[in-house]
């Protein structure tokens, strides 16, 4: 049975599912009517966090352009540019077993690739959500669905997973960013150019 989650959930991944080590967080989105002529293209990143909140370097952060990172723990299975078709558009793998110790949280997000330069923010977004898959057994362990509370936003934190001891957690984030991907490498220390 899935477990649903709201905004600022949190919940016990691995203590709650015994021999949960590799999961498939799958996220998908639709985009609204909209007649700007562009299609819409989202992209889901992960950035691999130390103790102090931020990543350190290019291996710390995940995305289509750098498909694998944290020595081979998290990767990313590929770009879709438009979003069309159900179920998942982008997804990203992470394999707890193999996180490096000094990574302590991971933050799952999508940004709109040239939002800013489209006039498109998550506004024009619907259905959003975020799910992770026991990759073992295809089980779909927990579900966040976003909502549409983003007018501006070209950013958005969908989720994070952190270390807790020997287990690892996940809370449903949901916090959007003006600025695109420049922002959000800046909140988490690095530098997008």
């Amino acid at each position: 049975m899935t477990i649903s989650l709201a905004k600022g959930q949190r919940i016990d991944l691995t203590k709650t599912n015994p021999g949960l080590t590799r999961v498939v967080v799958g996220l998908g989105w639709d985009t609204n009517k909209y007649s700007g002529g562009v299609d819409f293209d989202l992209d889901a990143s992960a950035f691999l966090l130390y103790e102090d909140g931020k990543a350190k370097g290019t291996d710390d952060f995940v995305f289509y352009n750098n498909p694998s990172g944290g020595a081979g723990s998290v990767t990313h299975t590929g770009d879709n540019r438009t979003g069309e078709g159900d179920g998942d558009d982008e997804q990203v793998v992470v394999d707890f077993s193999k996180i490096p110790a000094h990574i302590h949280r991971i933050g799952i997000t999508v940004t709109i690739y040239d939002g800013d330069g489209r006039g498109q923010n998550f506004g024009q977004v619907s259905n959003a959500f975020v799910r992770v898959v026991d990759a073992a057994s295809d089980r779909e362990v927990l579900r966040f669905d976003l909502g549409e509370d983003y007018s501006t936003e070209t950013a958005v934190v969908f989720c994070e997973f952190y270390r807790a001891d020997a287990d690892w957690k996940f809370q449903a984030v949901g916090s959007g960013f003006t600025g695109g991907l420049s922002a959000l490498c800046k909140n988490y220390g690095l530098d997008a150019q």
